[in-house]
């Protein structure tokens, strides 16, 4: 019997395909409901997760894909795309434009999304993970790949670090 995976899920897996990337799509019966939570269940470090965020630029929908262990910066953001102000995107703006439920977007396909951007420092990574449309679900991907994918333009769009992320955090 052939598992399925859920409609957004299938919608990514479709999309990578389509696109001949390399990347591979991975479940984990536990979740990934934080990015925390995400470094742990693949077993890499949490700036080796993505997160996509959904903002609010003026009226126009913007993603930007940050560090598990970073926070976007709305001014950064903002300014990036040419609008005076961001904000973070409500849950039922986020599924309307992305197609995803908060917390599962995927940094891919986002035909509604005009800009999306990327925090440069996720390409010194030879892989990292993203959401893949599902709190369940996530992709493995070379950053180089997740750009080109997602359309975006690296740049800075972080929060400067409280911590050193290289560094192991001490117990």
């Amino acid at each position: 019997m052939v598992a399925t995976w859920p409609e957004p899920v299938e919608r990514v897996s479709s999309f990578l395909r389509d696109s001949g990337a390399e990347a591979r799509i991975q479940e984990f019966p536990d979740g990934t409901p934080t990015a925390a939570a995400a470094a742990a269940a693949v077993g890499c470090r949490l700036d080796q997760i993505v997160k996509s965020l959904v903002l609010v630029c003026g009226d126009r929908p913007v993603v930007a894909l940050v560090p598990g262990d970073r926070r976007g910066d709305p001014a950064k953001i903002a300014r990036a795309v040419g609008a005076e102000s961001a904000r973070v995107a409500s849950a039922t703006e986020v599924e309307s434009v992305t197609g995803f439920p908060p917390g599962a977007v995927a940094p891919f396909p986002l035909p509604q999304v005009g800009a999306v951007l990327m925090e440069r420092s996720l390409l010194r990574h030879p892989l990292v993970w993203a959401g893949a449309g599902s709190a369940r679900h996530m992709v493995g991907i070379a950053p180089v790949e997740l750009g080109r994918l997602s359309r975006a333009k690296p740049m800075d769009v972080v929060t400067e670090p409280t911590y050193d992320s290289s560094r192991p955090k001490e117990s």
